[in-house]
């Protein structure tokens, strides 16, 4: 949940014990969270530099007040996209006054219409020579996912894909699906809380970014080309790349209501799914209709992955599961 503000799995858990355990010294926590001492020490000396924790003499750790400790982090955050924004506005201004003889003309292209957006975006992709980037929100306007031919033909020139979701496109049915066969094809995919739009890019020469609805009600976006603003987009994608929660999803195989596979210290293909979207921020009941399971079935394989990691919380799961590679393709 925390990582979107830089923070590891471990140091969530030992955070969040320590809210509900002040003055706690590095072994009960390892021992209450199943970690190793130094996985604990390490995180507690993170926790401490970060604000998150303060350490007393005699090496007794007690969590900061979060809506203090937090509050600060997220407060940067914030300053730090609020510098992207004032960055995109002055490289804009300062490109505008080292352009010479160029029209403006030449560098937007403002598009209407789901038909010329969707020939757009597909445009985009085709021209690229390296690498796609893209922010995915939802509703799917111009495009759904699964309808994206330029991709895989991208794909097959060796192009390079990457791109975030947001937290609430995992809702959309199907999208599940779709994220798993981008992964099998080579698609790197994150997800972040809450994206500020839709954007795509192809290498560090074209951009399409939505606009608002026209007054005659049309959906519209702009084409950008080489400039000051399409650079700092290019830099706000990489920011919130760095930051988001990488997805890994197993690629083949379905889910089923079958009874849990019992395999020692090894989880399934669907366990694995499962972790991966419960990781991914989504709730009990999205992640089971995603995999078509019902919630019952669900909580049955998270007791069993518990048992088997031989845990009792879901927390000490999740950082089992990062630890152990259980969420990485089999």
């Amino acid at each position: 949940m925390l990582d979107v503000l830089g923070l590891a799995p471990d140091d969530e858990c030992v955070y969040r014990a320590l809210l509900g355990r002040p003055h706690s010294t590095a072994m009960p926590l390892s021992d209450l969270l199943g970690l190793s001492r130094a996985a604990v020490e390490e995180a507690l000396s993170r926790l401490v530099g970060w604000g998150l924790v303060t350490r007393s003499a005699d090496e007794r750790f007690t969590a900061a007040p979060p809506a203090m400790a937090l509050g600060s982090l997220i407060s940067q955050r914030r300053d730090g996209l609020r510098m992207a924004e004032h960055a995109l506005v002055t490289f804009a201004e300062e490109h505008r006054a080292a352009m010479t003889g160029s029209s403006i003309n030449d560098l937007i292209e403002v598009v209407t219409g789901i038909d010329a957006i969707r020939h757009r975006f597909l445009q985009v992709q085709h021209a690229a020579r390296t690498q796609v980037r893209s922010f995915i929100t939802a509703p799917f306007v111009a495009l759904p996912p699964d309808e994206n031919t330029a991709e895989p033909m991208a794909l097959d020139r060796g192009v390079r894909f990457r791109a975030v979701l947001d937290r609430a496109v995992l809702a959309e049915p199907g999208i599940v699906h779709d994220a798993i066969d981008s992964l099998r094809n080579g698609v790197q995919l994150r997800v972040a809380d809450d994206l500020p739009m839709k954007l795509v890019l192809a290498d560090s020469a074209l951009g399409l970014v939505p606009l608002a609805m026209t007054p005659a009600g049309e959906p519209g976006a702009v084409l950008l080309h080489r400039s000051g603003l399409l650079d700092a987009l290019d830099a706000l994608f990489e920011t919130v790349w760095r930051t988001a929660h990488p997805l890994e999803l197993s690629s083949t195989g379905g889910a089923s209501e079958a009874p849990v596979e019992v395999v020692p210290n090894s989880p399934t293909e669907l366990d694995r799914r499962i972790l991966a979207l419960l990781l991914a921020g989504l709730t009990d009941l999205t992640t089971a209709a995603q995999l078509g399971l019902s919630p019952r079935t669900l909580h049955r394989r998270l007791r069993h992955l518990m048992d088997m990691a031989g845990v009792r919380t879901r927390m000490q799961l999740g950082a089992h599961a990062v630890r152990n590679g259980w969420t990485d393709p089999p």
